[in-house]
């Protein structure tokens, strides 16, 4: 691993999920001179060597986010828009669009690597059976805009690559990311407002739909950032990586973690519930990120424990362990994102 002491590293999105354990994994790293972190809303929570500034890739000018990384190393971009699912214009500005600003932004300041955060979900539907790797088509589940903008910022980055040379481009394709402090956020980005954390409490689930295609993996946030730092710190890492754990996760396996039973359920049975309960715009998630959910593939993470020496220290299982407690504890951080919630 080739490597430059003191680099200077900006990441957007830094206050969310992934942002605040990428800042803090950068920051913990004596090879990083300093973090920038970008957001939308300046955080309380600061770690060590950690600086903020306040920007919306959305709404900033290009010239505004070149400003910001001139001088970095390297650019990891983060920020991402979930909501709201209703306006799929609203989330294609600021992911779509604001992503290609942030690209456009690391080509004018010269910034020579740009670390982007892609997804399991920028694949096209495959297997269960059996994990695949990186060549595997990266078209998304076109119906549901999470999946569309991710694969659609996979094709800028087909073109923005032999347009800049000099920069190296990584896309880090991680699975489902959970840790405690970020329940409250997936709380209210994936069940909305209304739905008490206490619920992931054995006691009130008392059954786990068995839908066909529920097998899915899990990471625990914290070994997704240490992918994100060894990607950023070693030179000869390009390209995209897979990063999740073992073991794939199925209803059985969340029903083992719930003390729950396990119910069979038809996908359209299942499916109908979620599009009436969409429509009526009681829950955020949308019964097109349903389908696109029963037909991600599971991914082979060969790669990166090769060429990175990437090891996740979580298992999948103790990712959504981390979830579940967090849900339970209301757990959170300082930030905007991750504000925590009462658990009831």
């Amino acid at each position: 691993m080739t490597t430059q002491p003191g680099r200077r590293v900006v990441v957007t999105g830094a206050t969310g999920n992934v942002g605040t354990s990428v800042v803090a994994a950068l920051a913990d790293d004596p090879r990083v001179g300093s973090v920038l972190g970008v957001a939308r809303r300046r955080p309380r929570w600061s770690p060590p060597r950690t600086e903020w500034a306040e920007a919306d890739i959305e709404k900033d000018a290009d010239r505004e986010l070149t400003a910001l990384f001139d001088g970095a190393d390297a650019v990891v971009h983060l920020a991402w828009a979930f909501q709201p699912t209703h306006d799929p214009l609203a989330t294609w500005r600021t992911n779509v669009l604001g992503g290609m600003r942030v690209f456009r932004a690391v080509a004018a300041a010269g910034v020579p690597a740009l670390v982007y955060a892609s997804s399991v979900g920028a694949y096209s539907p495959g297997p269960k059976d059996r994990p695949v790797d990186e060549s595997w088509p990266t078209h998304g589940w076109p119906e549901a805009a999470y999946c569309r903008e991710k694969a659609y910022l996979e094709r800028v980055l087909d073109g923005f690559e032999p347009r800049n040379p000099g920069v190296r481009v990584v896309r880090m394709r991680t699975s489902f990311l959970f840790k405690e402090a970020s329940a409250s956020e997936q709380l209210r980005i994936f069940a909305g407002s209304l739905v008490p954390g206490r619920l992931a409490d054995p006691r009130f689930v008392p059954a786990v739909p068995d839908i066909e295609g529920l097998v899915f993996q899990a990471l625990h946030t914290d070994d997704a950032a240490d992918g994100y730092r060894r990607a950023v710190l070693d030179d000869s890492a390009s390209g995209a990586y897979n990063l999740a754990a073992d073991p794939p996760l199925s209803a059985a396996d969340l029903a083992g973690l719930l003390d729950a039973k396990v119910v069979r359920l038809p996908r359209l049975a299942a499916r109908t519930a979620l599009a009436a309960a969409w429509s009526l715009r009681l829950v955020p998630s949308s019964p097109h990120l349903f389908d696109a959910f029963l037909r991600l593939p599971l991914m082979d993470c060969s790669r990166a424990r090769e060429e990175l020496g990437w090891q996740p220290r979580h298992t999948g299982t103790e990712a959504v362990e981390a979830l579940l407690r967090g849900l339970r504890e209301g757990a959170g951080l300082d930030t905007a994102p991750l504000h925590p919630r009462k658990a009831g």
